[in-house]
C-alpha cells in the first residue's frame, strides 16, 4: 500500500523492548513519533536514538509519544540499547519494535510485499529504505512523512519544530512561514476570508501581499 499525508496510519500488533504494543492503543489520544531504522547496531541509528532518548522530555511536553521501529528481533534491540547508552549517554525509555518478519516495514510502504518474511540475512543496505518518519495525530491520521537516506542523521530539533507548527496549525486556521519558530508570527490561510479573519484575530494583521497576512501566534 501507498502512504500518504491525511491518511490513517495503519494499525498493527508488535513486541517490543516495553513488551507487546497494539499501535493505535499505544497512541490513544496523543500524537506520536514513529522513526523507523534498516538495521540494529549501526552507527548513524544509534546517534539518533541516543540524542532522542535525551530530547524526548520535550516531546512528552506536546503530549508525543515516541516509538521507534528496527528490522531486528527484539533481543537484538535490547542488547543495541547498552551500545547506543554507552556511545551517546542517552539512555533509551520509548519502546523499540522488533520487525524481524518485515511486516511493520511493508505494512507501511517501507519495503515491498516481495522482501521476504525475515531479518535474517538481511543487510542494512538492502533494509536501506527503511529510514522513515510519520508524525501521527491522535485521529490515528499521518500528519507529516520525512524520508532520510542512511547516510545522513535525522535531524530531531527540526522534527520537534515540525511537530510544534503541526500541532498550531491543526487548531488554528493558520500556517507557519519558512523557519519558523515557537513564538514567531504566522500566516493566516487563504482560506479565511478577512471577515472571518477579524472574528479569529481581532488585534488586526499585516498584509504583505492580498494572499499573505502575516498575524501573531495565537496561543493554545
Amino acid at each position: 500500500m501507498s502512504l500518504r499525508i491525511g491518511d490513517r496510519a495503519p494499525d498493527f500488533a508488535a513486541e517490543s523492548t516495553q513488551g507487546r504494543i497494539q499501535f493505535h492503543d499505544f497512541i490513544g489520544d496523543s500524537w506520536c513519533l514513529l522513526f523507523s531504522h534498516p538495521k540494529d547496531f549501526t552507527p548513524v541509528c544509534t546517534t539518533e536514538l541516543g540524542y532522542l532518548a535525551k530530547l524526548e522530555p520535550e516531546f512528552a511536553k506536546r503530549n508525543c509519544k515516541i516509538v521507534g521501529l528496527s528490522v531486528d528481533p527484539v533481543t537484538d534491540h535490547v542488547r543495541w540499547l547498552k551500545d547506543i547508552s554507552a556511545a551517546t549517554g542517552g539512555n533509551v525509555s520509548y519502546p523499540l519494535i522488533g520487525d524481524s518478519d518485515l511486516a511493520v516495514a511493508k505494512l507501511y510502504d517501507m519495503l515491498p510485499a516481495d522482501a521476504g518474511i525475515t531479518s535474517e540475512g538481511r543487510t542494512a543496505m538492502n533494509n536501506q529504505t527503511v529510514r522513515t518518519v510519520y508524525l501521527i495525530g491522535p485521529d490515528k491520521l499521518i500528519k507529516a512523512m520525512v524520508v532520510y537516506p542512511m547516510s545522513t542523521g535525522r535531524n530531531f530539533d527540526e522534527l520537534l519544530r515540525l511537530l510544534d507548527s503541526c500541532q498550531l496549525t491543526a487548531e488554528f486556521k493558520v500556517a507557519t512561514p519558512v523557519n519558523w519558530k515557537q513564538g514567531e508570527d504566522v500566516i493566516i490561510v487563504p482560506a479565511v476570508s478577512d471577515n472571518e479573519a477579524r472574528e479569529r484575530f481581532p488585534e488586526g494583521w499585516k498584509s504583505v501581499t492580498p494572499y499573505m497576512r502575516v498575524v501573531h501566534q495565537p496561543r493554545h
